[in-house]
């Protein structure tokens, strides 16, 4: 049996590109606070009505 091969292995070997502080690619693109990011997706409901449903069951339970 063949060793099924990944095609992005080699891009996973190389691992998370790093920068220092003051290079040009953090300057042009600076870090982004935790707290702003996650308002980014705040909006997104990945399942429509799940959090009325759960509301609603709580509801129910109580």
């Amino acid at each position: 049996m063949e060793k099924e091969v990944f095609r992005y292995s080699e891009v996973l070997k190389r691992g998370k590109p790093t920068h220092e502080d003051f290079d040009s690619f953090i300057i042009k693109h600076p870090r982004m606070p935790l707290e702003k990011r996650a308002k980014i997706f705040l909006p997104f409901d990945a399942l429509k009505g799940f959090s009325e449903e759960l509301a609603l069951r709580e509801q129910n339970n109580l």
